[in-house]
Formats: C-alpha cells, sequence, structure tokens
C-alpha cells in the first residue's frame, strides 16, 4: 500500500513516521505526479486557507478533487478535515473545501492557540482510551446520515468517518500511538 501524504503545510513528516512504522510506503505529496501514485492520501493539519491557496497554487486541488470523485481513499486531520468538509461554516470567501464528506464545521471553534488541549477520548472499535491533541481544532456542528461517528467531546463529534474517507479534528500523528492511523489503513 502506497499512502500519500500531503505535504504542504502543517505536520505531514510526523504523518509519514506513523505511516511507515505502520509498514506503508508512505511518500509526501508536493505534485499532480506524486498524488497519482498513491493509493489512499493523508491530508494533514495546518491552517485551512493558506492549504486550500497552496492547493491551487501548486495545481492539486483538481487532480485531488477528481481522485475523491473516483474514491480516493483519505483520512483529514484537523485542517484536512476542514478541506473535506461539506460545509466550512465560518470560512473565507476564497477559501476551497472538497465537500467530499457530509459535515459541517467551525474552525478553530475550540479557541485560539493558547486553548490547546490533550484529553482521552474513547474510539469505537479501539481497546482502551486514545490521547487526542487538539490545537486551533474545528468543531463539527452538522453530520449527515452517511457519516459514522467514531469518537466524540461531549456531544461534539471529533472522529468521523464515510466509507473510505475519515476525519479528526484532532492530530493523532503527534502521539506514538498509531492505532487510528492503523485502523485507517486496515480498512482501505
Amino acid at each position: 500500500m502506497k499512502v500519500g501524504v500531503l505535504a504542504l503545510q502543517g505536520a505531514f513528516a510526523r504523518h509519514v513516521r506513523a505511516l511507515t512504522a505502520l509498514g506503508c510506503a508512505a511518500i509526501e505529496v508536493r505534485t499532480e505526479s506524486e498524488l497519482d501514485s498513491v493509493d489512499a492520501l493523508v491530508m494533514p493539519g495546518g491552517e485551512s486557507t493558506t492549504v486550500s491557496k497552496l492547493l491551487d497554487t501548486n495545481g492539486l486541488f483538481d487532480p485531488i478533487a477528481e481522485r475523491l470523485q473516483h474514491g480516493l481513499p483519505v483520512f483529514g486531520t484537523c485542517a484536512g478535515m476542514i478541506l473535506l468538509a461539506t460545509g466550512v461554516l465560518d470560512g473565507r470567501p476564497d477559501q476551497r473545501s472538497f465537500a467530499a464528506i457530509d459535515i459541517d464545521v467551525r474552525r478553530n471553534a475550540y479557541g485560539r492557540q493558547v486553548d490547546s488541549f490533550e484529553t482521552d477520548l474513547t474510539v469505537d472499535g479501539l481497546d482502551g482510551p486514545f490521547h487526542a491533541v487538539f490545537i486551533r481544532a474545528p468543531r463539527v456542528e452538522r453530520v449527515g446520515a452517511s457519516v459514522d461517528v467514531m469518537a466524540r467531546i461531549g456531544d461534539d463529534p471529533v472522529l468521523c468517518r464515510s466509507g473510505q474517507l475519515w476525519v479528526a479534528a484532532f492530530h493523532p500523528e503527534l502521539t506514538d500511538d498509531l492505532r487510528i492511523h492503523q485502523r485507517f489503513i486496515e480498512e482501505l
């Protein structure tokens, strides 16, 4: 399995490290030819409006959109969740999303950088809690009927999937716990 990690901004190297530790051939994706060579894609955190612009600048937005339409499995974390969401309730007018998973999100809804936090989550299908790191995290404000919620904080969904699209409001790559990456890979 060759898994690409969008390497335009954010903690992409940590995702590559996690995927490599799980035995995947993980590559950093910055070009359309690199995108064409992968079986799945991870879209890491970062600043969603900046990543949106970089996707256009690097000629990757339309090729990723086309691959998504043809069933490319994608795991989006934090900003990746925002980019994959159907609705970005507080997005900028120049910000684009792929509208690939039927959720609406609000950017930075848990607060600013100084409001970042860590917590243990109960995740469907995992034995024991998953320690999650939230940094300027988006909040899921609506979940469509086709979306499964796999973890919550209170009433807020923080890990969701729809088919082979997974999104997390947190950063699983910032821990040494590889179980969420592993589940994504195993279900491809």
